[in-house]
């Protein structure tokens, strides 16, 4: 089995279909199915279901893919490592964040990176963090910066980064839009605008009902914070939100409400990464930027 074998069967994954991957990996389509065929006999199993428009991935597939993810992010490294040993630091760094987390500021971050290591190619994707911390479990991110309650998923580590308040936003004309601090039994009833359910915020509002014994409902479900302030600025709804939301200028004319304490829940952001396989040096690099003086590097014990 190659590591080739496996970068070619990762973008047939990934793109469902033989000619976008050939194009994506800038090889024949003809050489990127023969080994496509040569992994299968490799391994005994079909990988695809093929068909005119596009594949699919078998039980086998599925099977595949996750330990080749993290068998590509090992030997990358593994190059890595061997790089900084000679002095260089080079490769790539993929970092995953869910937006306007407002405790990391990553464009001054990663430009700095950038400046310090010319020679590591950077890559940034915006996900919510539940799919951000799923990405760096399969391997296919370095670093993450999530917003995740409760105790990490299996096989992720999380580095307390910052942890902010839940506050309550309404429409200035709104019921609630005198009081100072509300509990949850004050917001039964209401329409709440909130973030998907994948976001870190959405899932503490759904803890904090769940173990108040409530229902909420959720009338505007969005992905980005603007839109959600937008909302709430037209009175379709109030929302729970991590309190440097409400520092933002879009938030401004809205009113803010504490959580009474005994509800007022937290919302952790943490920088996530694999708990058993060391992520790089540039990421180690990376995590001494975000953490100056707070954690050892990423790979160094658990």
């Amino acid at each position: 089995m190659e590591l080739r074998h496996l970068e070619y069967f990762v973008a047939v994954a990934e793109e469902r279909h033989f000619t976008r991957a050939a194009e994506r990996m800038r090889v024949a389509q003809s050489g990127l199915s023969a080994s496509i065929r040569a992994l299968e006999r490799d391994l005994n199993a079909e990988l695809f279901v093929r068909s005119t428009r596009r594949v699919e991935l078998t039980d086998a597939g599925r099977a595949l893919l996750a330990e080749a993810h993290r068998t590509l992010a090992s030997a990358t490294a593994a190059r890595d490592a061997v790089a900084a040993v000679r002095g260089l630091l080079r490769g790539s760094l993929t970092v995953g964040s869910e937006q306007c987390l407002g405790v990391i500021d990553l464009p001054p971050l990663l430009g700095s990176f950038r400046r310090a290591h010319p020679g590591v190619e950077i890559r940034l994707r915006y996900a919510g963090s539940g799919q951000v911390t799923e990405q760096i479990r399969q391997g296919r991110l370095n670093v993450g910066f999530v917003a995740l309650p409760g105790p990490p998923p299996d096989g992720v580590r999380l580095l307390p980064l910052a942890s902010e308040k839940m506050v309550l936003l309404c429409h200035p004309g709104h019921r609630l839009a005198e009081q100072d601090s509300v509990d949850v039994a004050a917001l039964l009833g209401e329409d709440f605008v909130d973030f998907s359910n994948d976001w870190g915020a959405r899932r503490v509002n759904d803890q904090t009902f769940a173990r108040a014994d409530a229902e909420r409902r959720v009338s505007v479900e969005v992905n980005d914070v603007h839109t959600l302030l937008d909302f709430v600025h037209q009175g379709l709804g109030v929302a729970l939100v991590p309190a440097p939301v409400t520092r933002k200028p879009q938030a401004k004319g809205l009113h803010v409400a504490a959580l009474a304490a005994e509800d007022g829940p937290s919302w952790q952001v943490s920088v996530a990464v694999a708990a058993a396989t060391p992520p790089g040096p540039a990421a180690d690099e990376l995590l001494r930027m975000a953490l100056p003086g707070r954690v050892a590097p990423a790979g160094a014990g658990s």
